[in-house]
C-alpha cells in the first residue's frame, strides 16, 4: 500500500474518533460543572487545557466563558479540533482514499459531514446542546458499524483500526484526566459522594455505566471505576482494549509486510505500562501515569507515520 493510502486511512479515522470524543468531553464538562457549587465559567479552563486547545484558544480570544469555550470545541474553523473540523478532515481524507473504501463507509462518512455543516452552521443554544452531542455520537458509530459490516479485514482495516484505537485511548486518558486531575474539587473530596457523583459522570460519558454495573454493581468506589476504564480487558474505550487492539493490527501488518518496524516496539512498551494493578497506578499519582500514557501514545502515532512511510 502506498505511503499516502495508509496516511489517508489512519487520519480519517482519527478524525472521526476525535469528533465523537469532543463532543464527549463537552458532555463530561457539562456534566461535573452541575455537580460543583459555585463553579464559574473558569472551570472550562480545565476541559480546554485537557483537550489541547486552551493556548489557540486563548490566541483568538481575550476572556474565557462557557459559551464561548463551547463554541470553540464544537464548531469552530479556527480550532482544528472542534468537531465540525474533525469531521471535516475525515472527509477530506476519505475522498483522498476513497478507492480504498466501500461505498457504504463513503456514504456514512460524507452524510456525517453534510448533517454537521448543516447543523452547526450557526451557534448551538444551550437547551439543544445535549441534543447535538448525542447526534455526534450516533453519527460516528453510523460510520464504525459501516466500517465493520462492509470492509474487507486487510491492511486497509488495520491501518483505520490503529488510527480509531490510538485516538480513542487518546481521548479516554484525557476524560479521566480531567476527572481527577482538574475537576475533583479537593484531596478531601475523593471518596466523598460528589466524588462518587462525578466518577458516574465519567461513566455515562464513555457509555460505560451498563457494562460497568454488570461487573461491580451500584456500590462501587472510585477505583472500581478506574480500573474498569484503564485496565479492564473487555471494556472497548479502556485504555488495556484500545492498546490490545493496536497491537492485533500491528501483528496482522507484520504478517501482511514481512517486517518488524519500530512502531511494535512501542507498543509493547505501551502494553507493559498495563501490567499493573490499580493500586499501583493510585499510588503512584493517577495523573502522572496518564500523562506518561499519552506522551508514548504521541510517540507511538509518530513512529507508525515513519515506518510506514505515510508522507511518501
Amino acid at each position: 500500500m502506498l505511503g499516502k493510502t495508509a496516511n489517508g486511512l489512519f487520519w480519517m479515522y482519527r478524525y472521526l474518533e476525535r469528533a465523537e470524543n469532543t463532543a464527549r468531553l463537552i458532555e463530561t464538562g457539562q456534566r461535573i460543572a452541575l455537580t460543583r457549587t459555585g463553579a464559574g465559567d473558569g472551570e472550562w479552563r480545565s476541559v480546554l487545557q485537557t483537550a489541547g486547545v486552551s493556548s489557540s484558544y486563548d490566541a483568538g480570544h481575550g476572556s474565557l466563558t462557557k459559551d464561548q469555550a463551547i463554541d470553540w470545541m464544537l464548531r469552530s474553523k479556527d480550532n482544528p479540533s472542534s468537531v465540525l473540523s474533525s469531521l471535516e478532515a475525515a472527509r477530506q481524507n476519505a475522498r483522498m482514499v476513497r478507492t480504498a473504501l466501500t461505498h457504504d463507509v463513503w456514504e456514512a462518512t460524507n452524510g456525517t459531514w453534510m448533517w454537521a455543516r448543516d447543523l452547526l452552521s450557526r451557534k448551538v443554544a444551550e437547551r439543544d446542546l445535549p441534543k447535538v452531542l448525542h447526534g455526534v455520537r450516533e453519527r460516528a458509530a453510523l460510520v464504525r458499524g459501516a466500517t465493520d459490516g462492509t470492509m474487507l479485514r486487510n491492511d486497509i482495516y488495520d491501518f483505520l483500526r490503529l488510527g480509531t484505537f490510538l485516538e480513542r485511548a487518546d481521548n479516554t486518558a484525557r476524560i479521566l484526566d480531567v476527572k481527577y486531575y482538574v475537576l475533583l474539587p479537593s484531596v478531601a473530596a475523593v471518596g466523598s459522594s460528589i466524588d462518587n457523583v462525578q466518577w458516574e459522570t465519567i461513566l455515562l460519558s464513555v457509555s460505560a455505566r451498563g457494562g460497568f454495573r454488570m461487573e461491580y454493581g451500584s456500590n462501587a468506589t472510585p477505583r472500581d471505576i478506574a480500573q474498569f476504564l484503564i485496565l479492564d480487558r473487555r471494556m472497548p474505550r479502556s485504555l488495556r482494549f484500545c492498546i490490545g487492539k493496536m497491537c492485533d493490527n500491528l501483528g496482522y501488518l507484520v504478517t501482511s509486510y514481512g517486517s518488524r518496524p519500530p512502531s511494535h516496539d512501542r507498543i509493547d512498551d505501551l502494553r507493559a505500562c498495563l501490567e499493573v494493578d490499580i493500586e499501583t497506578i493510585f499510588d503512584s499519582g493517577l495523573h502522572e501515569f496518564i500523562q506518561k500514557l499519552l506522551r508514548r501514545l504521541g510517540d507511538l502515532g509518530r513512529q507508525i507515520e515513519i515506518d510506514y512511510r505515510f508522507t511518501e
